[in-house]
């Protein structure tokens, strides 16, 4: 049996628990049904190391429940950067990192061999010089180094003068500060923070999605497979069903609700040939095609959709069709004029019209009436009238009325869940 690692391989198998963690929790040993008992023990070992403020455990019949209490509006930074922090590494990868940079702090430029040559002889470490240049390679690559070519030769040299210049500049270190912490990417700000040696001092966030983190991965391989306009095969993880499955899609935008914090990525299916949103954190690998020659096309035709969005569904009862659906409300004039700013503020476009003393009617035209619900459900005891083209939603709303009733012991003769319509 092998030996319990704390640092890892690969960032995605460890994803998906920090995120049942974090997100879902209060989840005994025993209810983790998709791997081993051995494995969960590892991954909440490592969780326990990396996060050990802000482990929970609750002792229930069944045994522990663990989970991640985080209160983003009392930290300086993300817990969950730690997590990329992680990764596992040689002792080869350890000494050569540190070796190296130290040997050309001094702004020298050497070639691989030099380079090798120095190891032995100021730090009386053996080498081969294939090894030292691809690790120089390597960071060249990532930006750590600079590589040039002199003559015939090419030679590795390390730039200090942005960090300097970094960490000089106030306004700058403000800057990370803040986007460590408000944006996508923040773990790009939070790295060079502490490699600079300075904390963020200045900003909170009441209300932050730190989980947003554990996609980044994923949403920096949709990005740049924007920027290249090119078609893409994701590999997508059902978070209900846990059912795998494969698209082909070309990305257009990402999504973000305002209500969850839930992020999205829009794309045209080439299959189906239609448009449809795919949930960040259900996306497992994105694999870039070649460039499309239709996305200007089809990304002014996503622009030209936006007016028919609720959220992000473009599925409506019948294929490619629009659905209207018209709410009547009561409102007393003129102390309740709160409601009628409110659907106009919040109604995404609909019309509100006066229609009697005390009485509007709000009516808007969109993909999928469905996702409008719970929105609609803010104004019950409100509601005189509620229609709906997609009579499904009708049936839906009436028929949550009618439960609610029942659950209050509240007489419900008014409600007719058969037609769906009011008496």
């Amino acid at each position: 049996m092998s030996d319990f690692q704390e640092l890892i391989k690969s960032f995605p198998k460890i994803r998906e628990y920090v995120r049942d963690f974090f997100v879902y929790g209060f989840k005994t040993r025993t209810e983790f049904k998709e791997k081993s008992p051995r494995t969960y023990d590892n991954q909440r070992r490592r969780l326990e190391s990396w996060l050990t403020p802000y482990v929970r455990k609750d002792y229930v019949q069944k045994g522990s429940n663990l989970s991640l209490a985080i209160d983003s509006n009392l930290l300086d930074t993300n817990p969950l950067f730690q997590v990329w922090k992680t990764k596992s590494f040689t002792d080869n990868d350890i000494v050569l990192h540190f070796l190296i940079l130290d040997l050309l702090q001094d702004g020298k430029s050497l070639t691989a061999e030099e380079i090798t040559d120095f190891l032995l002889t100021r730090y009386e470490t053996l080498f081969d010089v294939q090894a030292v240049r691809r690790k120089c390679n390597t960071y060249a690559r990532e930006g750590l180094l600079c590589k040039q070519k002199s003559g015939k030769t090419i030679v590795f040299s390390l730039d200090n003068s942005l960090a300097e210049w970094l960490k000089s500049n106030q306004n700058i270190m403000d800057a990370l500060s803040f986007y460590q912490m408000a944006g996508n990417f923040g773990i790009i700000g939070n790295v060079l923070l502490e490699q600079l040696d300075c904390r963020n001092q200045s900003f909170r966030v009441k209300h932050s999605f730190f989980v947003h983190t554990l996609e980044d991965a994923i949403l920096f391989d949709l990005v740049d497979a924007m920027n290249k306009k090119s078609a893409i095969n994701i590999e997508i993880k059902s978070s209900k069903k846990e059912m795998k499955s494969t698209a082909n899609c070309i990305p257009l935008q990402i999504f973000t609700s305002t209500r969850s914090g839930r992020r999205f990525l829009c794309g045209y299916l080439n299959g189906s040939k239609r448009f449809t949103c795919f949930r960040l954190d259900s996306i497992k690998k994105v694999i870039p095609l070649d460039e499309s020659s239709e996305y200007d096309e089809l990304f002014t035709k996503l622009m030209q959709n936006h007016p028919r969005l609720w959220g992000v569904s473009f599925q409506s009862h019948e294929r490619h069709h629009l659905d209207t659906l018209t709410m009547t409300l009561h409102a007393l004039e003129p102390t309740e004029h709160y409601i009628v700013e409110r659907l106009n503020r919040e109604g995404r476009g609909g019309t509100v019209t006066r229609i009697a003393r005390n009485t509007y009617r709000y009516e808007i035209t969109v993909f999928d009436c469905n996702e409008m619900l719970p929105w609609i459900r803010t104004f019950i005891g409100r509601i005189i009238s509620l229609e709906c083209t997609a009579k499904s939603v009708e049936k839906r709303f009436y028929a949550d009325l009618y439960a609610m009733y029942h659950m209050y012991g509240i007489a419900s003769d008014n409600i007719d869940t058969t037609n769906a319509s009011k008496k």
